[in-house]
């Protein structure tokens, strides 16, 4: 069963002659099935005028690191459309894309890849303003929701907390067949990207600082403590964590602060993903009622779902959390067009009251409890 991408009518109106439309997202999160799914749907104008390539291919690879036109040129032939998978196993892409683009009149390049450190390293500079950046995530409840109502949404929503989005778990009936995929991702392509591209030997460490963020979803987050806790420097968690940020497994809030004396303003939190991937880095998939951390798990997938809209939706947002030192806080900020609108998340139906110190501050912030009543609206 395919469930319709929101990014699929974003890379049919971005993909035009002479630019590359680049797809960056984690492993296994679709952007093979994205590009199979463009080709299908874009059949009256590509027709069979394009090349699918795999950056695993030996001979697709040698070619398109040759830095040659020749090589290229003849490679290409007569084809409208270039697709590369995968291309941030090539050598120097960058620069042998912006051969192609340049050089060969008409031709279309989309570009996939499961690490953004890597392929943003080798495209960014050669393709100054010839590409187009498309993120891609595990599926969102926008996309689900169009095989489901909004029942069933609410139905789903345990699962979901648990299991997580990505489109293999989402479409397997049995939670047994779930946890198994979990754990094979996070056992086999997880740190993939990181353990090739950056010639790290073991990932024992990674592991074990992906579990300690498993249980600070929501807290503030400190380097020291963290290296303390695992043997390790300051500086080396600091590069564990900017790698696990720019190959897709965590990505993290900073503090919103205007500089005033009782805001915290230099901490990080760390969210997951997909809350499947959280959940099976600690072993952990019992159902919620046997759970004491659902409000984490809600948190996170709020989020995650809350970034998932911003991006398919064109919502252009900077996002922060806020907390003062007498610990007042807000658990999500979004602050669009000059306005802050600030969010507290919480799996209890009852109401919070804004923060004193949040309205006395930001006279025209707004503030919101997002919840299972309204929750939905949120995120899709």
């Amino acid at each position: 069963m395919y469930i319709q991408q929101k990014q699929l009518e974003k890379l049919k109106k971005e993909s035009t002659p002479n630019k590359v439309v680049v797809i960056y997202g984690p492993r296994r999160c679709g952007k093979t099935t994205l590009l199979k799914k463009f080709i299908e749907y874009s059949a009256d104008y590509i027709g069979d005028s394009y090349i699918f390539a795999t950056a695993e291919d030996i001979i697709v690879n040698e070619i398109l690191t040759s830095q040659s036109i020749v090589k290229l040129k003849n490679f290409i032939g007569n084809n409208k459309f270039l697709i590369i998978d995968e291309a941030q196993n090539i050598k120097n892409i960058g620069l042998n894309l912006k051969l192609i683009v340049d050089h060969i009149d008409g031709i279309n390049v989309i570009a996939t890849g499961s690490s953004s450190f890597d392929l943003a390293g080798k495209l960014g500079e050669p393709l100054t303003g010839r590409k187009v950046s498309l993120k891609l995530f595990p599926l969102s409840q926008m996309e689900i929701s169009s095989i489901e109502k909004g029942a069933d949404s609410l139905s789903n929503l345990e699962n979901r907390l648990i299991y997580g989005s990505y489109p293999e778990v989402v479409v397997t009936e049995y939670n047994h067949k779930k946890e198994k995929y979990l754990k094979e991702i996070t056992a086999s392509y997880l740190y993939k990207d990181i353990l090739i591209l950056e010639g790290i030997k073991h990932s024992d460490k990674i592991v074990r600082l992906l579990q300690l963020l498993a249980f600070q979803i929501g807290q503030e987050v400190s380097l020291t403590e963290l290296g303390t806790q695992l043997g390790i420097s300051k500086n080396t968690v600091e590069r564990y964590l900017d790698l696990l940020e720019k190959s897709f497994v965590v990505f993290k809030l900073m503090a919103f602060s205007r500089n005033l004396r009782k805001e915290i303003s230099k901490s990080n939190r760390y969210y997951f993903y997909d809350n499947g991937i959280r959940n099976a880095l600690i072993n952990n998939f019992n159902p919620i009622n046997l759970r004491n951390d659902i409000g984490s798990l809600w948190e996170n997938y709020i989020i995650i779902e809350r970034l998932k809209k911003q991006e398919y939706m064109d919502i252009f947002s900077n996002n922060y959390f806020w907390r003062t030192y007498d610990k007042k806080e807000i658990d999500f900020i979004e602050e669009r067009s000059g306005y802050l609108y600030g969010y507290e998340i919480k799996w209890g139906n009852r109401t919070k009251k804004v923060p004193k110190d949040w309205i006395n501050a930001y006279e025209n912030a707004s503030y919101e409890v997002i919840n299972k009543e309204n929750y939905l609206n949120f995120i899709t």
